[in-house]
């Protein structure tokens, strides 16, 4: 039926042709896997200087869940630096290679249990304490002068209406991208 219907409607256009399957799906996943990959947006292509400078600080990030001691890990840091300064002027060819070469060192010494601030999501003291609100601790209005006035969000940063992060209400913890929704 699917593939009669496509031979009716010759005037469709190729754009839902390639998003469309050609054979009905198995089950509803494959419907909803196809409307996904259609409506997930593409990665942003980024230029070499980023690419390389996100690469250096993820391989410090890496660095600081290996080293131990704080001496080891700045003698690390500053072999690593010059490392990626040792290669700071190759060819676009080579950049290429040296920064693929990169990222699949780093990936290859990847720390089963990274380092995560303590008070961040997967911490060990993320929300192991947090603040009661202000209002049930003094349920009559009476603050003393010297009680904080300002609401604290689960990851322990301030909670400004400017900033878009206010713990009002109830607040959706991501803990697979380490966020707060």
């Amino acid at each position: 039926f699917v593939v009669a219907h496509r031979l009716q409607c010759s005037s469709r256009s190729r754009f839902f042709d390639s998003i469309m399957p050609l054979v009905r799906p198995n089950n509803l996943n494959d419907v909803f896997s196809v409307a996904a990959q259609w409506a997930r947006q593409k990665p942003v292509d980024l230029p070499h200087n980023q690419k390389v400078a996100r690469l250096y600080r993820h391989s410090l990030r890496l660095l600081l869940s290996w080293a131990i001691d704080r001496d080891i890990f700045n003698e690390e840091a500053t072999a690593l630096r010059a490392k990626f300064d040792a290669n700071r002027g190759a060819s676009p060819a080579a950049a290429a290679r040296l920064l693929q070469e990169g990222q699949d060192e780093l990936f290859k010494n990847m720390h089963p249990d990274p380092y995560k601030i303590c008070y961040m999501p997967g911490g060990s003291k993320f929300m192991r304490n947090p603040p009661p609100p202000i209002e049930v601790c003094f349920p009559d209005g009476n603050y003393p002068a010297d009680a904080p006035l300002y609401t604290v969000n689960p990851d322990m940063s301030l909670a400004t209406p400017d900033s878009g992060r206010t713990a009002t209400g109830s607040v959706l913890v991501d803990f697979y991208k380490k966020n707060m929704e």
